[in-house]
């Protein structure tokens, strides 16, 4: 049960429209389309760093005290709340796109891993939402390194996508915005009803 809850959150915070896609499709735009995939690469290699970071951190947590951990997974429990409640109340607004200029495939590779790296949403995020779905019986690193993988390919899938369809991602219109209004909500029950889901399983557990 707590793996198909990951699934499902992963996957809907993965096609959720945000400020990652906004990016990859700047870069599209500005560099057509190498730029925009390497820049997905990019991001995603970023996105691992990240993870590394969060397992390693968090085992060493373990390592020092396992309450310690426990009162992690209920700042992350409240923390995804937040976020859930954050995207519920956001404004409607369509996806906003910077204009960047084209600094060629390279260079986009190497600024989306500087973008994804300095992105200290991204850390806290990893911290709240990875120790959520771990069996404590089992070792901690393999089980963070996996999802957190899983949620790295996953945004980076949706990245690609976003790259390869930018032509209608950026077309202007009432059904782009009410889809991505919708994707919103979606997103923000899905984060609060997950963070309400792991609370009552720990405490029946």
């Amino acid at each position: 049960m707590s793996l198909l809850a990951f699934a499902i959150a992963a996957t809907v915070l993965a096609v959720t429209p945000g400020p990652g896609i906004a990016y990859v499709v700047a870069r599209t735009v500005a560099g057509g389309r190498p730029e925009g995939l390497a820049s997905c690469l990019g991001t995603g290699i970023g996105g691992m760093l990240h993870v590394l970071a969060a397992a390693l951190g968090l085992s060493i947590l373990v390592a020092q005290s396992a309450a310690a951990f426990t009162v992690v997974k209920y700042l992350g429990a409240a923390y995804l709340a937040y976020l859930g409640i954050r995207l519920l109340l956001r404004q409607d607004h369509a996806l906003a796109v910077e204009r960047v200029a084209s600094q060629g495939a390279r260079r986009a590779l190497f600024e989306g891993i500087l973008v994804e790296v300095l992105n200290v949403k991204t850390a806290l995020f990893f911290l709240a939402f990875l120790p959520q779905f771990v069996a404590p019986a089992e070792p901690l690193v393999p089980q963070l390194v996996l999802l957190g993988s899983v949620c790295v390919a996953l945004n980076t899938l949706v990245d690609v996508v976003a790259v390869l369809a930018t032509d209608r991602l950026l077309r202007s219109g009432a059904a782009r915005a009410a889809r991505a209004r919708l994707m919103t909500r979606v997103s923000g029950v899905t984060m609060l009803g997950l963070a309400a889901y792991l609370a009552l399983a720990r405490r029946e557990a």
